[in-house]
């Protein structure tokens, strides 16, 4: 009976948006981390190798390669360092919208911390094959243990996926209509312009269907979650599902009305990633039109949703198919595809793997902190008692 009248109250704890008492989140909001065994290891290390010997062995064997994998230490070295800057542009929108998002109210995340939580996310993201997962997971751990409570966080956490994502669709929905109407230059086939455009177009059509929802979606679904068990905590965790998701794209929606200049955070994260992909194309040449330029980008990027780490090698392939649809001379889309994934994918891991580790001891800090303020309470409060007391014997 205790058991289930603490089930309960953790239960209530949780749907009220509660934070739950610093013993029990030390306890639930452990670092997310990955197993490595050695066979996990070992299918790491031999799934880099073989992507790096298909590189630079394989590919260039290929009709019409020939050499070209050799030649990307050959590229324009100023359109290069551009490409860089620009990455490092594109990763401060990224960090500019997390905060914008998700520090509404005073905490103890600041620009720092920030920072730490994006490029930790990115790493876990890069490094772990799934899908972004291992990102979403990290970053919500991190702000769970900041002291925002896990509803908060899964809300914003979809305002922030909504208002990232909608640039997104936007522009593959806008794009494809004007290559594929002859309004841009570049043309392409329907496959590679009209149907993407059409996708993107339901995809968010449905986004904004969700933030329809009436505000009580839950309550009306929360009689399928009756009773105990694992099969009703988990339709339990569904019928959750989409109150947050409306309630996280309305947040998103509020946000966007308050013409915050943080929201630019999300274009610019976007815009500078395509523009680094537009300079390595003239790092070894010409680039195409930027419209073919942006649609394969975006083409490519759902190579992301492959179970490879970081999408790579889907991502790599993708762009050079989606480039080599459009017209573009093979070997040139192999050189400027090769180069941004060498900027955009390896280049941040390295920060982001160290922002891992000081984000480790961030939280720790965090931890003490909590720890301490229960004591400093009940120090003060016996002090007011000493004080009283005296005062009494004094009279």
């Amino acid at each position: 009976m205790i058991k289930a009248a603490r089930s309960l109250s953790e239960q209530r704890r949780r749907q009220s948006g509660a934070p739950l008492p610093a013993q029990e989140a030390d306890a639930a909001e452990e670092m997310p981390r990955v197993r490595v065994t050695r066979q996990r290891a070992f299918a790491f290390v031999l799934f880099v190798v073989s992507g790096v010997a298909f590189l630079y062995f394989v590919l260039p064997q290929i009709s019409g390669v020939g050499t070209t994998v050799h030649r990307i230490g050959r590229g324009d070295t100023w359109w290069i360092a551009i490409a860089v800057v620009l990455e490092v542009c594109s990763f401060g929108g990224y960090v500019v919208l997390f905060r914008t998002v998700f520090m509404r109210e005073r905490g103890p995340i600041g620009w720092r911390e920030s920072y730490l939580i994006t490029m930790a996310g990115l790493a876990a993201t890069r490094l772990f094959a799934a899908a972004g997962a291992g990102g979403v997971a990290l970053t919500a751990w991190a702000l769970r243990r900041s002291g925002m409570s896990p509803r908060i966080v899964a809300s914003r956490m979809v305002a922030f996926m909504a208002l990232l994502y909608v640039i997104y669709g936007a522009s593959v929905l806008i794009d494809g209509l004007g290559l594929g109407t002859g309004l841009f230059p570049g043309g392409g086939s329907v496959a590679i312009t009209i149907l993407p455009a059409a996708v993107a177009g339901g995809l968010m059509a449905a986004g904004g269907a969700v933030a329809l929802l009436p505000g009580d979606v839950e309550r009306r679904l929360g009689s399928w979650s009756t009773g105990t068990g694992r099969s009703a905590r988990l339709v339990s965790r569904l019928v959750s599902a989409p109150a947050l998701a409306a309630h996280g794209i309305r947040s998103a929606i509020d946000l966007l009305r308050t013409r915050d200049a943080g929201l630019l955070g999300a274009p610019a994260w976007w815009a500078f990633d395509v523009a680094v992909l537009w300079a390595c194309f003239h790092a070894f040449g010409a680039a195409p039109p930027f419209t073919v330029i942006l649609m394969s980008y975006f083409v490519g990027m759902l190579g992301n949703l492959l179970p490879l780490p970081g999408g790579l090698g889907g991502v790599e392939g993708g762009m050079i198919g989606a480039f080599a649809i459009f017209g573009v001379e093979f070997n040139l889309a192999v050189l400027a595809v090769l180069t941004y994934r060498g900027i955009a994918f390896w280049l941040p891991t390295l920060p982001g793997a160290l922002a891992y580790l000081q984000l480790r001891r961030t939280v720790a800090r965090w931890r003490e902190q909590e720890r301490e303020q229960p004591a400093s309470a009940e120090a003060a409060a016996a002090g007011g008692r000493l004080e009283s007391a005296q005062a009494d014997l004094a009279a």
